[in-house]
Order: structure tokens, then sequence, then C-alpha cells
């Protein structure tokens, strides 16, 4: 009855599955509103389509993959056509594998799981009682659903208000209000005729709750009903008028439902080997079904309604849990059933209880290898709370704060740490435990914090765990950077020397790495050089190291050695479902790409990369991410998004001063483009002057000297020139001695470094256009008109070829003055340039060989999407074909 623009707005999430788009919908709200019979007239609306139903179980709320595995356990012999690192997240996930990877691998494995099945037939996914939905399960279904964009596939998602909280950013909510007086006597009527003094009070008490309304009709209006002592939410009066019920009843079927509702699966087996061991068994329940309280079929005791579950729990005395509790343990011998049989002897603990929470510890243990550290964290927290020994307590606490961060629980991962530092006297473990509040710190209130509280950490165990203090200093150093700050880095660079032992070229690597950031390019830049070329052979394969590697070839000038070895170990994330790291490893391939003039591949692996930071909680490596994006935008020409995108990062009150750095020589460079030097110059000056400005934003100094140059101050202008000479004649790159002669052509007002700079073969195409631009300028002034015009056509050709329109426009003002007209490109103008960022990574790979279903896998997407990303592709490439593409080299 009612809810017509509600059931309207369902009926068209389902209509658009069936046309091919995937839609997915929260529907929130009290407790008897009306959730269930939304999802109910979902399913009846569902003619065609494959529905896939199941709710979540309070019980099962800290179980890692519980309702996946309700929901989708009969595809089960569908996960080894799932690509490799997938099946095996979803094995493990389902209690039938180990080693599951990264939390969201499952979620990958989720997108490729329901395109395939909607490619069968389109499908509806409801999703009842979702805030009791374990948060493996839930985090899964999210990332699919924000990658499902073109499959038939329906997702509706239902939620308790006042329970727990169930977030679910990026997914349209509707919440269900009350019924007005009239819609409730409606539906009043349709129920039962009262006499109007009763039905005033029906309505009056359940104020607007449609589960309410039905309840209280049902009863006779007097004695059943609760008496009016509000104000009280409607959940509140229900959950006492099916207390009185309960207490209605015999005290051997009062107990024998608190058995059916402790356990929550409601498996009639379960219920039948515990009841039994309190002197019950089935036919106890027969009261309860003639009350319509519950229904008994030969698998399950199900409740009408949770909050009929909920009343009976509640109003049991702690003893009568206790006991039933304990029951349910001794029942569950099957090793299947460990998880619940860990939960139920917690709470059946009285106080300490070493035992169950050495159960709980080993549950926790089988959620990390099914890719749950959600679950992991409760279960060690809660065998943390029954533990009886310090060590063993203060061992859980600091597992459970590992466990929270790798959740994404940052605030309850500080709160777990700090508990178990003070109660652990291991130094290990509160080293480990303070590493944690950095890593929160690092997120929370800036990479300084996070520098701060890593050193400390470090510092009572750099000779006596020297693997974990390389570990801890290496985040330490890298905050330092991210933070630009002498002190930190001096600080780093002192305890790097005490470590004895670690890996010796990563240790030598960040020490060099101080160096550099300090000023000092002679003894930084030779550490970098090693780990640069270790990696290269070969000799170093951890994900940190290699990360490590990538970077310092781009910090000596090395561009091509660190986007061949960043595209690999990138691709090898990728393989391996590396989702957590991804983010990361891209950042560095996106600045190799940025630096080498491959503006549209840097731009694609920013914006996949901001999504998934996005989705893994991320937050600061959005902003890092997002500064990449606004020099990106600034180079295109694309002066809004500059503006927009940069007020994230410059507005950011963490103060990564690297992203700040980036975002700031963006800013100038459309201050550049747009011929405004002395604005450029304001911004450059501050970069240029402090510590940010030592990182990769050492390539803005040649910005620096030519807006100084291009306002006259030729004496700024040679202010920073030292400190990039430095740097160029220690790295020995073709880059850096590109950059440098272009600076003393400006500087000296002179033509043989420009050709000089030329000549170098290795530099960028985007660094050798901006020296063509500024040599065709510098020849213009000197009134040699061909030769002028020839650098400048070359330079506008460039910038058209790599996508830097944003340059373009100084090209046409040079060209004016010398009273040409603007020429046709001398390069064809290509139709990748027409791509966006995603179908710009499809096409790539289609063109490498790769079947959609395998571009799938690599980009996390569904093969449907990839298809679809292709199609819209082919007219802006001037293609019919997929074996066409080959052809085109984008």
């Amino acid at each position: 009855m009612g809810r017509s623009v509600e059931r309207s707005r369902v009926t068209r999430v389902i209509d658009e599955a069936r046309g091919g788009r995937c839609r997915s919908l929260v529907v929130r709200g009290e407790a008897g509103i009306g959730k269930t019979a939304l999802l109910d007239h979902a399913a009846d609306s569902a003619d065609g389509l494959r529905v896939l139903r199941v709710a979540g179980i309070e019980s099962e709320a800290e179980i890692p993959f519980a309702g996946l595995q309700v929901m989708l356990a009969r595809f089960s012999d569908r996960f080894d056509a799932l690509p490799g690192p997938q099946a095996q997240a979803l094995r493990a996930a389902f209690g039938i594998g180990t080693s599951a990877g990264e939390r969201l691998s499952v979620g990958a494995a989720i997108v490729t799981l329901l395109s395939d099945l909607a490619e069968e037939q389109p499908l509806l996914c409801l999703i009842d009682d979702a805030h009791w939905f374990d948060r493996s399960s839930i985090d899964a279904l999210l990332f699919a659903v924000r990658r499902l964009h073109t499959d038939p596939i329906a997702i509706i998602f239902v939620a308790r208000d006042g329970d727990r909280p169930f977030p679910a950013a990026g997914v349209d909510s509707i919440t269900l209000q009350r019924l007005d007086k009239t819609e409730s006597a409606r539906l009043l009527a349709d129920v039962r005729a009262l006499p109007h003094e009763v039905a005033e009070r029906v309505l009056a008490e359940s104020e607007g709750n449609p589960l309410a309304i039905l309840e209280l009709a049902a009863s006779d209006g007097t004695t059943d009903s609760p008496a009016p002592v509000g104000p009280l939410p409607a959940a509140g009066r229900l959950e006492e008028h099916f207390r009185l019920q309960v207490r209605a009843l015999p005290e051997d079927t009062r107990l024998a439902l608190l058995v059916a509702a402790a356990d929550q699966t409601s498996e009639l087996g379960s219920f039948s080997a515990a009841a039994a061991r309190l002197g019950l068994d089935a036919a106890d329940l027969e009261p309860a079904e003639h009350g319509r309280l519950i229904r008994v079929t030969s698998h399950a005791v199900a409740f009408r309604h949770p909050l009929i579950r909920a009343a009976v729990y509640q109003d049991a005395t702690f003893a009568r849990r206790v006991a039933v509790h304990a029951a349910l343990a001794a029942s569950l011998t099957d090793p299947r059933d460990a998880d619940r049989r860990a939960w139920h002897l917690a709470a059946a603990a009285n106080g300490i209880d070493n035992a169950a929470a050495a159960e709980l510890e080993r549950a926790a243990g089988r959620a990390f290898d099914r890719g749950g550290p959600a679950a992991a964290t409760r279960a060690l927290e809660r065998a943390a709370d029954l533990s009886g020994d310090r060590a063993d307590r203060a061992r859980r606490l600091v597992g459970a704060a590992r466990a929270a961060y790798d959740a994404g629980q940052l605030d309850r991962a500080a709160q777990l740490a700090e508990a178990g530092r003070t109660v652990t006297t291991d130094p290990g473990e509160q080293a480990e435990a303070a590493w944690i509040q950095a890593q929160v710190a690092y997120e929370r209130h800036s990479p300084a914090a996070a520098c701060g509280l890593s050193l400390d950490a470090a510092t009572p165990i750099l000779s006596a765990d020297p693997d974990r203090a390389a570990s801890i200093l290496t985040e330490a150093t890298w905050c330092a950077r991210d933070a630009a700050d002498p002190e930190l880095l001096r600080r780093c660079a002192g305890q790097l020397k005490l470590v004895q032992g670690g890996p010796p070229v990563m240790i030598d690597a960040l020490a060099g790495l101080t160096e550099l950031l300090q000023g000092r390019a002679e003894a930084g830049v030779p550490p970098l050089r090693a780990l640069l070329a270790a990696a290269q052979a070969g000799q170093v394969d951890a994900t940190v190291e290699l990360l490590m590697a990538g970077f310092a070839g781009l910090l000596i000038g090395d561009d091509d050695a660190a986007l061949a070895l960043l595209e690999d170990h990138v691709a090898t994330l990728r393989g391996q479902g590396a989702l957590g790291w991804l983010p990361y490893g891209q950042e560095a391939l996106a600045l190799a790409q940025l630096v080498t003039g491959r503006f549209q591949d840097a731009a694609a692996n920013v914006a996949e990369a901001i999504e998934l930071a996005t989705d893994l909680g991320q937050d600061l490596q959005v902003v890092v991410l997002t500064s990449i994006s606004v020099w990106l935008a600034a180079v295109r020409g694309d002066v809004e998004a500059v503006q927009k995108q940069s007020e994230l990062v410059l507005g950011d009150t963490r103060s990564h001063r690297v992203a700040w750095g980036l975002a700031t020589w963006a800013c100038a460079l459309t201050d550049l483009t747009a011929g405004d030097p002395a604005a450029a110059l304001d911004r450059l000056e501050p970069l240029c002057d402090g510590s940010a400005g030592r990182d990769l934003t050492m390539r803005a100094i040649p910005d620096h000297v030519e807006a100084a140059v291009r306002t006259g101050d030729y004496d700024r202008a040679r202010r920073h020139l030292p400190r990039l000479i430095e740097w160029a004649t220690y790295a020995g790159t073709p880059v850096a001695r590109g950059l440098v002669l272009r600076c003393e052509a400006l500087v000296a007002d002179g033509a043989d470094a420009f050709e000089a700079a030329l000549r170098l073969d290795g530099c960028g195409p985007y660094d050798r256009a901006r020296t063509r631009l500024a040599f065709g300028e510098w020849l213009r002034r000197n009134r040699r008109r061909t030769a002028a015009r020839a650098q400048l056509i070359e330079a506008f050709d460039a910038f058209e070829r790599i996508g830097a329109h944003g340059w373009q426009q100084r090209v046409r003002t040079e060209l004016t003055a010398l009273g040409e007209t603007i020429p046709a490109p001398q390069v064809a103008v290509e139709g990748v340039g027409q791509l966006t960022p995603q179908e710009l990574q499809v096409v790539r790979r289609a063109a490498q060989g790769m079947s959609n279903r395998e571009i799938a896998a690599e980009l996390f997407l569904s093969p449907r999407t990839i298809g679809h990303h292709l199609y819209k592709a082919y007219p802006k490439l001037g293609v019919s074909r997929r074996s066409q593409l080959a052809r085109l080299n984008p």
C-alpha cells in the first residue's frame, strides 16, 4: 500500500538493468518502515531476470565473506573460469583456498563473475539487512557496483537506520519516511476493521510505521498493545510489543527461541544439537509457531522479523545467554564451522577465557588468509579482551591494529595501536604499534607528523630488528620527502646510518635520497643510480624497492630507464591483483610518463589510480595523484580544470609539500602559456626556493628562468641555476643536460646553447618542443624569420602530437608576430587524442592483441564494459574492426 514514488524508483533501476545498464540503489529506513516490502516489490517486478536474494545476519557480521558465500555459493563451479588472481582470491574468500591477496581482490573477481552471470540473463541482486553483511562482502560488492557500468545488472541494498552504519559512497539512496495519517489509516483499514477509539490508538501508537500498524492491528487493540510511554520511536514500541508476546510463551519455548536467536544462521541441525544439550527439542518451538513469531522448515528456524529475534535475545538473562552460546559452541564440531564456534565461545565467556581467546586468534588468522582484515580486527580485539596473559593481550591488540589499518579503518587502527603500546613491553611490538600510528597520521594529519612518529618507532630497534627498522625508516624517509622538511631529512639520514643490517642497496639509496633533497647531488645521485641499476639487473624484487628504484630514476633524470622499469612493475602489480599498491605504482609511472611527454598515458593512469585510491580510502594519495592531474591539465591548456583541481591540492591541510609543489608548478605553467610571466615567477619563486623544489620539481627551474627572463630580471633568472647545473653534472643524463642548456641559452641570449640542446639524443618530446619554442622566440626577436618559423612550426606540431595544446597559443602568438598564418599541423591529428583516458587504456591493450576478458582483468572492469569502450573508440579512430588497431600504434 502506498510508496508509489519509491516503488517507481525501484522499478526504474530494474528496467535500466534490462536495458543493459548497471544500476544500484540503497534503500534506508528505520525498522518496520517497509524496506523488505520494497524488496518484495523488486522481486515481483523481475520478470526475465535472474534474482539473487540474500539477507545479512548479525551473528555472521564478523565472519569474512559470509554474505558473499550465501549469495554466490551455487556458482562456485564457475570460479576456475575467472582470471587466475581473481579465481585464487574468490576461492580463498570461500574457504576453499588460501592467499587471497589484497582486500579488494575479491571485488575484482565479483566484477567478472556477476558480469558473466549477466551475459546469460539480466541479473537482480537484492541485499536485505545490508548493515549486517560482513564488511568484506560489502566492500567487494561496492567495488563491483562502481565498475559494472554497462552490464545488465541491478543491485538493491536495504539498510536499517540506527544499527551499524552502512556507508555506500557513489551509490544512489532513498530513505523511506513514515506514512502520514491518511496513508496509515488506509493501511489499517485494509488490514482489519477496528472500533474507532481502538483504531485511533493504533494509529497514535504506530506513528506511521507500517509494521507497527500491522502488528498492533493484529492484536485485540487492548492487552497486547503497549501503553503510551512516549515519545519512543516506533521500533522501540515494536520491540516492546514482541517482548510481551515472547514473555507469554512457556519457559522451554522461550529458551528454545533463544537458541535460535543466538545462532542466527537458523540452521535446524545446529539448533537441534544445541537444544538437545539444554534438554530441549524442536517440539518446544510449536507455541512460537502458533503465535506467528517464527516459521520452522526442514532446514531452518526463521524469525518473522529481525525485531522478534532481537526481542528474544535482549529479554533473556545474561546467564541464559551464556548457557545457550556454550551449547552452540559445543555442538559446532565441523571444521567448516570453526569461526562460528570461536564467536560462540567468546559470547559464552565470563571474564578471562584464554581458550576462547586462542580460538578467536585462529579465526583472525583464517580471516587474513581469506582477505578479510576487517573481520580479523574484530576477532583479535575480542581475543585481547579475553586474554589473561599480558603478552598475549598486547600481541593481539597490535595485530588488531594492523588488521584495522589494512581494512582502511584508520581511526580504529590508531586506537588499538595506542592500547597495544600501553600494554606491551616488547620493543618490536612497540615499534609496530608506533608505526601503525605513524601510517594513520600520514592520512589524518600530515607527512611530517607521520615521519616524526616513524622515527620514534624505529629508534629502539635499529640494532635489534634491522629489517623492521629499515621498513619503518623507508616510510619515514618518504614522509620527510613528502613534507619537504630539511630537519626531518637530516634525522632520517642519521638513523639510517645506525641500522645494523637490512638491505644495503636500499639503505644506501634512502640515505642518498636525503642527501639529494638537501641539495647535495654529489652525495645523493650515486646511491640512487646504484638502486636503479640493481633493479634493472633483477637484483631487487620487493614492491617498495622497485617503486623506490623507479622514483630514483626520475630524480636523477634517467627518465627512459625509470619509465621502462615502472611500466613492467605496474604490469606485475596488475597481474598480481595488488590493488592496494597499484595507486602508488601508478603515481610513479604517471610521473615517468609526464616527464617523457606521454601525457595521454599519464592522464589515463592517473584517472584510474584516483578511482582506486578513493575506493581504498587512500585520501592523501588522491591529493597526490590530483596534483599530477593538475600539471597535465596545465600543459593541455584546460584552465578550468587547473583552477578546480588545484584548489583540492593547495587547499589540503595535511601539507604534502611535494603535491603542493607540483600543483604550484602547474599553475605557473598556466600563467606562462597565457603570456603572464610575472605571475608565473611569483608562483615559482617560493617553490624553487624551498626543499620541495629539490624533488622532481627541480625541473621547474627552467620555467623559473624563462619567466624571469621574460620579465627582464636576469638576476632572478640566474638565482637557482647553479643548483640545476650541479644536479645535471652528477646526473649526467641528456635530459638533465638539455634543461641546463635551455636555461643557459635563455640567460646568455645566444643561439649556441639552443642548438646544442636540440642536438642531444635522449630528451623527451615535451622538453625538446619547449626548447624549440624558446629558440623560435629568440630567432624572431633577432630577425631570423625563416629559421624562427621552422622552429616554431616544429614546436607546434610536437605540442599537437603529444597533446600539449596549452603551449600552442604561445606558438600562434609568435607566428602572428612574424606575419605568418597558422598552418595546418605537419603531423596528422591522431584520433587517439579524442579518446577518454579509459578508452585509451582499452584501445592500447586491444591493439596488443589482448582479448576483452584479459583487458577487463587488468583494468578491474567487466568484459562487457571493455566492449562498450571499444565500440565508442572505433569511430573516433576511424576504424571498424579490432584488427585495424595494431596499425594505428595508439
